[in-house]
Parts: C-alpha cells; structure tokens; sequence
C-alpha cells in the first residue's frame, strides 16, 4: 500500500467476496494515496453499517469513497463486462451526485481498451432484479442496478463532506440474464474486468 502524508485516504466498498478477490488479486500500482478494499457484505443495510462503522474511525474519517463490484444492467444493449460510471446513486432513502465521472470514463478507456462504459443514474435495489422490473427500473431513467452503491455513497456523504463515486462492472444485462451469481467464477468477462479497475480508481483519487 502507498501512502503520501498529505493525501486524503481512499475507501473502496464491495459487497461480495468474489468482487473482494478480484479487487485483491488485481493490478495495485500507481495508489496516490493510502487506500482500503473492504468487502461489506451483501445487501444495502450491510452496506450502509459497514461503511458507516469505517468512516466513523479516525483513518478513515475523511476519505474518498468509490463503491464497486458487479452489477445488472437495465439497458437493451448491455453486456457482461460493460462498465458503469454512475453520474448519481439513488434509492428511496436519497440521490447522490457522483464526483469525477468523465475522468473515470478517461482512465477506464485508457487501462481497458475496447471494454464500452455507460454513464448514467445507478439505481439501488434491496434485492435482486429480474425480468420485467428490469424494464420498470429502466423507465425511470437509470441504467443499471445493484444492492449497495446507493446505500454506501449516501451512507458516506452523511458521514460528513467528501469525493464519492461508483463503478460497477456489468454482469448480466436483459439479453444475458445471470442464473447465479456463483458463476462469475467459471470465467465470465466481468471478474476480468474488475480486476483490472484499480489502476483507474486511483488515478480518480489522485485527482481529487
């Protein structure tokens, strides 16, 4: 882990522990800063507690947040190992602006040539989306779904001003609906791609 003593920290929230390994076997040069990878637990209420309990200690206290890991994409045309650079988190608890979205979108392209990145609302959901809501959700304007990165950016912002961000990594889409989870581990394209994100959140973090 690098460090400089003027650096803000860097809190990087996941929920499971197959996006935990990705993000820990993956590519860590170039840190700005010091940084932390923690692995949350699924669902918005183990995101919220999780990094609420992390930014209420003193290293933490004011860092830059970025949540990631895997997502479902809502959009016709999506598909597993697309990236989303989400422009706000939203839920029913609250929308999130999002810091640094292009310069995301930028350095994404630049460590993953030819992977296509969508910006647009991230919708959280407390549970997993299938089918027909896919659609519903799609009506409203985002683009893509997951359990986590609302409750974590809003969890943040309340825990006190700060950079917050989200980048997720699509894993199923309308045309390639996932049957579990589980398979991500037998090779499909997105546990790739996380693990290759890293380099980009840092340069993000640098920036701020």
């Amino acid at each position: 882990m690098s460090a400089q003593s003027a650096a803000a920290p860097l809190l990087i929230a996941c929920a499971l522990g197959i996006e935990h390994l990705a993000l820990r076997t993956g590519d860590r040069g170039g840190a700005g800063g010091p940084f932390t990878v923690v692995r949350t637990g699924m669902g918005p209420r183990a995101a919220e507690r999780s990094v609420g309990r992390h930014l209420a200690g003193p290293a933490l206290a004011d860092a830059a947040v970025l949540a990631t890991g895997f997502c479902a994409g809502l959009a016709p045309g999506m598909h597993p190992g697309d990236l989303v650079v989400a422009e706000e988190t939203r839920d029913p608890h609250g929308t999130v602006p999002c810091v640094g979205t292009d310069l995301l979108v930028k350095e994404l392209a630049r460590v993953l040539p030819g992977r296509t990145v969508h910006t647009g609302p991230l919708i959280g959901s407390d549970h997993v989306v299938r089918g027909p809501e896919r659609s519903d959700l799609f009506a409203t304007g985002a683009i893509a779904v997951d359990m986590e990165s609302a409750a974590t950016l809003l969890s943040a912002v309340r825990a006190g001003a700060r950079p917050v961000a989200a980048v997720r990594v699509v894993v199923d889409a309308p045309e390639h609906e996932l049957v579990r989870i589980g398979t991500v581990r037998g090779g499909i394209s997105a546990f790739r791609v996380l693990r290759s994100v890293l380099p980009a959140f840092f340069e993000w973090h640098r920036s701020l």
